[in-house]
């Protein structure tokens, strides 16, 4: 959500790239809650930030985006300017119903967009 907030909003300042600890998929309901605000990411495909550092990419600035429980085991990128983290819950890791699910998305997107400044 990270990514495409800022590569849609801040497009003119901002070149941001998304990657986790592991590649995966898609989370479904991120791709619905991006689409109600008009983005879609569903041809997007999940990188691993591993690889990105093995491609040798350098960062000006590092948004690590995730829990406090899993911040520790961000990676640190080499010659990275400035270091930030932002906890935010995982929406793949929420419970319940897929509406459930929906609505603990839409929180945490509204949390993203608040801190981007983009409310």
């Amino acid at each position: 959500m990270a990514e495409a907030y800022l590569n849609n909003f801040g497009k003119e300042k901002f070149e941001a790239e998304s990657a986790g600890l592991g590649a995966g998929t898609l989370n479904p309901v991120v791709v619905e809650v991006l689409k109600e605000d008009g983005i879609d990411i569903s041809n997007n495909k999940t990188k691993s930030v591993f690889d990105k550092i093995k491609e040798g990419n350098w960062y000006k600035y590092v948004i690590t985006v995730c829990d406090e429980s899993s911040a520790e085991r961000c990676p640190i990128f080499p010659g990275t300017m400035k270091r930030f983290h932002w906890s935010f819950p995982d929406p793949s890791q929420l419970k319940g119903s897929y509406e459930e699910k929906l609505e603990g998305t839409r929180k945490i997107e509204i949390q993203l967009r608040e801190r981007f400044c983009l409310l």
